[in-house]
């Protein structure tokens, strides 16, 4: 029996999204500072910050007890990267980037094992109509917002605003499990 992967990731959309795939896993959180990240677009700052982290979970785990799992994902509206937001007025003015506008979330995964290394860069395009301030504000000050890029997850608060989705709703979630999922299966 092969041994399961390793998700180097604290993620539990991550985690989540492989559970409900049947892909066997176990979950090690890795830091990686993205903030020293210098990119002139969204797909290079996405790709550069999963180089980085494949670069620290090999150097801190290796692949061949179990093969390493890393991604990153980024979100982009309005020709805009949208990090994490660092306070209430940042997250504010992040979400009411994407309100009425169509918001790209681009997922980057890198799994090696000793058989098979794999790169993936997909995106997944959300129209969201425009934001109930009410229902804005309700959300900024429950605090769901910290620690996510973009300041929402679409199968959260954004999720009624949603008018139409071009994509994999697992890439949006962070790890494109339409692409890994084939690959793992042919092992």
């Amino acid at each position: 029996m092969a041994a399961p992967l390793r998700l180097a990731s604290a993620s539990q959309s991550r985690a989540l999204l492989l559970e409900q795939a049947g892909i066997d896993f176990i979950q090690t959180p890795m830091d990686y500072d993205e903030e020293q990240i210098v990119a002139s677009s969204p797909k290079n700052f996405v790709y550069q910050a999963t180089v980085g982290k494949y670069g620290a979970g090999v150097s801190t785990f290796g692949i061949e007890e179990h093969p390493l799992l890393v991604a990153d994902s980024v979100v982009t509206s309005q020709g805009q990267i949208l990090r994490k937001a660092r306070c209430l007025d940042d997250a504010r003015n992040i979400l009411m980037t994407q309100s009425g506008s169509v918001t790209s979330i681009i997922t980057c995964m890198i799994y090696h094992s000793p058989r098979l290394k794999l790169i993936d860069i997909s995106a997944t395009d959300y129209l969201f109509a425009p934001f109930d301030p009410e229902d804005l504000e309700r959300y900024l000050a429950s605090g769901e917002w910290r620690g996510k890029a973009g300041g929402c997850m679409v199968e959260g608060f954004c999720k009624p605003y949603i008018r139409s989705v071009r994509g994999n709703e697992s890439t949006a979630m962070g790890l494109n499990v339409e692409a890994l999922k084939p690959f793992l299966e042919g092992l």
